[in-house]
């Protein structure tokens, strides 16, 4: 096995095994409820409407940037149209948007301290896979 995909395997353990065990310590610590995986936990119809508005922008920002880049010359890439980059961006204004609702309008009002570091744990590593693997300027 390469090298690089060994380094990007055991990064990827070590975020798993930082992320879970963080997320189990913070729920205790700030008493936060477990949601369910892969639902949709909108805190009012407010905050369902705002995230569909995200997310269907993002879809038609990430089909533009498709037909975008089909046409560029593959030596001259605009970093703002690239997949990573707006993926990485509607996942800090979703989660963003989300912590805010949180903070206005949930009954825990720690839940939006939690969202704020689980936002911050994955913007990190993000960035590092980014910088380190994906970025072809280094």
């Amino acid at each position: 096995m390469n090298a690089l995909w060994g380094q990007f395997l055991f990064i990827l353990l070590a975020f798993s095994i930082v992320y879970t065990a963080s997320e189990k310590i913070l729920r205790k610590w700030l008493h936060v409820d477990k949601k369910k995986l892969f639902s949709y936990n909108h805190v009012n119809r407010t905050h369902g409407k705002i995230d569909w508005t995200i997310r269907s922008s993002f879809m038609l920002l990430l089909i533009i940037s498709l037909f975008y880049n089909i046409d560029r010359i593959p030596d001259e890439p605009n970093w703002y149209f690239q997949t990573p980059i707006i993926i990485f961006a509607y996942i800090v204004v979703s989660e963003t948007v989300t912590a805010i609702m949180e903070k206005r309008h949930a009954p825990n009002k720690n839940d939006y301290l939690f969202t704020l570091i689980q936002l911050g744990m994955i913007v990190i590593f993000s960035l590092i896979v980014y910088f380190i693997y994906l970025n072809p300027l280094i």
